[in-house]
């Protein structure tokens, strides 16, 4: 595509990580190839580039990393929930069959946070309710097998401790992950912004120290500094092959 003389496209700023990386590190690299004396954008300039540069590749990693082992231990939580909640709904349904056969009394109920007259199992369909009822059932049982009642079995306290527990784990860990991910997309946030004022400031220098040039060689020039440019649809519909 030829561009009509006197026209310049304008110039699109990054709006996106690995685009803020390219453009910081054209103009490093170009800083580095050149003299002094002839590069567009001062020295001054050409260090916080350098020293800001590998801070923000950093942090990007961080919360990369952090992101992804959210994603993962996410998946494995929701495995450990589902059997976790299988084995605290199948107790409290053995509870039921123990009381409707009559050999648990109806008050058992009492130990777990339920109604004597509760006959339904608690709703169970989200983590927190979960993390209520396994906590319930759990000490419940242990109070009950402390007054000296019969233990239930099929599934055991036992079974049922060792599921919630490995829930609770990942439950926990899920939860640290996703703060640190928040924290961690503050600092990156506040990097963006500094990223996107210094390219600009790149950007603004570049293209004042070729202002005298005709457009094309403007663009050519400054787009070797990472200056990115694109074509208004008035010029894409005025410009031949």
């Amino acid at each position: 595509m030829i561009q009509i003389a006197g026209t310049m496209p304008y110039r699109r700023l990054p709006n996106t990580d690995q685009a803020r990386l390219r453009a910081l590190k054209s103009a490093v690299k170009k800083g580095n190839s050149l003299n002094p004396i002839d590069l567009a954008f001062s020295q001054k300039l050409l260090l916080e580039l350098k020293a800001f540069l590998p801070h923000f590749e950093q942090v990007l990693n961080q919360y990369q990393y952090n992101r992804e082992r959210q994603a993962n231990t996410g998946k494995q939580l929701g495995e450990h929930y589902k059997s976790a909640r299988l084995y605290v709904s199948h107790f409290f349904q053995v509870v039921n069959l123990c009381i409707a056969r009559g050999e648990i009394k109806p008050e058992a109920r009492t130990y777990y946070g339920l109604a004597v007259d509760e006959k339904s199992v608690p709703e169970i369909g989200t983590e927190q309710q979960l993390l209520q009822w396994g906590k319930s059932l759990i000490k419940g049982e242990e109070d009950r097998m402390a007054a000296g009642a019969t233990r239930i079995y099929n599934p055991s306290l036992a079974m049922v401790r060792v599921k919630f527990e490995k829930f609770l784990e990942y439950y926990n860990i899920h939860k640290d992950l996703l703060a640190t991910s928040h924290k961690l997309l503050d600092k990156v946030n506040d990097y963006r912004e500094q990223a996107d004022k210094l390219i600009t400031t790149v950007w603004n220098e570049v293209e004042a120290k070729n202002e005298n040039l005709s457009p094309d060689e403007r663009r050519e020039i400054c787009s070797h500094y990472g200056v990115v440019y694109v074509y208004r649809p008035s010029e894409k519909e005025h410009s031949s092959v």
